[in-house]
């Protein structure tokens, strides 16, 4: 069996330790190019594609005679991967849950940027119609996840609330498309979904959200990282991408339909959905404080109770790059 086939088949099977300790045992660090910053991305990821579309940090980043290299990745695990190999230098936003497997398994990264919490953009469903009231009432049910995910936490987090443990449920590992087609199939009998997929899904089905990350349950929050070799040499662009980043979560919260609109044509998304999705996520970019990490450590041992993490982790053992205003 390859090397490649091995990886893919982990990250397919679920994010959890044995892929991170595969992706990032050991891996070294390169140096990178003066001249280029090298962004890896989601599809999904709001506010780099934002960037990308409209060239401000091409423009922004030519004073200093560097030009912008975009990598697109399909999930954040082979993202981080990328980055501690060397082969981008900073990264889109990740879930929450993503750094802890890359710290559990000696990852060599720096936060330099946060979302501000957005507990409601990730909730438990249950579709229209169905008799399932509470969280106790999953109790035996078939519940779909991506394991790994912000939403297994979440998961984790709202059957603690209510008295029940996740063996008590009949959990479906599915990716995103795949819970949503099991979901809708009726295959399942609730699935944890997270934002635009959950926007989407409620607009076409009118599935009902069973529970969300409010209250204190789960914060969901979103990071943006890169290494500690860029974050040495790299820091002026460090900086003017923060900035970047900062301006533009705060002109989609002020203009929802046009950064809507704007993301419809990007994503072959209804643009309605995304100003639901987008109206329940915070967008509020900031620096990233030890205090701030608070429930990376929640996140942590609950994963490494559930055997996900090769081994506990200490959530504040990191690098955080923070603005020259800080």
């Amino acid at each position: 069996m390859s090397l490649s086939f091995s990886r893919r088949t982990l990250i397919r099977a679920a994010g959890g330790a044995a892929a991170a300790a595969a992706l990032f045992a050991n891996a070294p660090l390169r140096a990178q190019s003066p001249e280029t910053v090298r962004i890896g991305y989601q599809r999904s990821s709001t506010l780099t594609a934002l960037l990308k579309n409209d060239g401000e940090l091409e423009k922004a980043l030519a004073p200093l005679g560097v030009k912008v290299s975009w990598h697109e990745f399909t999930s954040g695990l082979p993202l981080l991967e990328a980055l501690n190999l060397g082969k981008i230098d900073v990264t889109a936003d990740v879930a929450d849950t993503v750094p802890v497997f890359a710290q559990a398994a000696g990852a060599k990264l720096v936060f330099y940027a946060e979302e501000a919490p957005s507990p409601s953009a990730q909730a438990i469903l249950v579709p229209d119609g169905s008799p399932i009231a509470s969280m106790g009432e999953l109790k035996g049910k078939k519940v779909a996840v991506t394991k790994g995910a912000g939403s297994h936490y979440l998961l984790l987090a709202a059957l603690a609330k209510s008295g029940l443990a996740f063996k008590d449920i009949d959990p479906a590992y599915l990716t995103p498309a795949d819970g949503r087609a099991a979901f809708v199939g009726g295959n399942v009998d609730a699935w944890v979904a997270w934002d635009p997929f959950l926007a989407t899904t409620q607009a076409q089905s009118n599935a009902r959200i069973l529970a969300d990350g409010g209250n204190g349950l789960a914060s969901y929050k979103r990071y943006y990282l890169t290494s500690e070799e860029f974050a040495g040499k790299g820091g002026k662009v460090v900086a003017i991408l923060f900035d970047q980043l900062k301006a533009k979560g705060d002109w989609v919260k002020a203009n929802p339909k046009p950064a809507a609109e704007l993301l419809a044509k990007l994503w072959g998304i209804d643009a309605p959905a995304i100003e639901v999705a987008n109206g329940r996520r915070s967008y509020k970019v900031g620096a990233v404080t030890k205090g701030g990490l608070s429930e990376q450590q929640k996140i942590a041992d609950a994963f490494f109770a559930e055997k996900l993490l090769p081994r506990d982790v200490d959530a504040n053992a990191v690098a955080i790059w923070q603005p020259a205003s800080q």
